[in-house]
């Protein structure tokens, strides 16, 4: 089986980039620690309001694993009202 990818990108409401930060910086610690898990990264830009979320997983089960997971749930629970946008890429390695 091959490795996904997964970048999401967030953009926070306005006035919300600490709250949203405390939120990834809970889930990145519950992700980090499960076992289909290879890299788990959280980006903020300097230039503007956004987050980004870079992951990767040893196959799709760890990917259907993870977002069944109780910290993800309780991720997508807490985040859901402090962004404006969400965007999610599930992406395979080309050599």
């Amino acid at each position: 089986m091959e490795q996904i990818a997964v970048t999401a990108i967030l953009k926070p409401k306005e006035g919300q980039e600490e709250n949203v930060l405390h939120v990834l910086q809970e889930v990145l610690i519950g992700s980090r620690n499960e076992e289909g898990n290879i890299q788990y990264d959280v980006h903020q830009s300097i230039e503007e309001p956004t987050f980004v979320i870079y992951e990767v997983w040893k196959d799709q089960q760890a990917i259907e694993t993870h977002v069944n997971s109780e910290h993800y749930e309780k991720y997508r629970q807490d985040i859901s009202s402090l962004i404006e946008s969400r965007e999610v890429y599930k992406m395979k390695k080309l050599d």
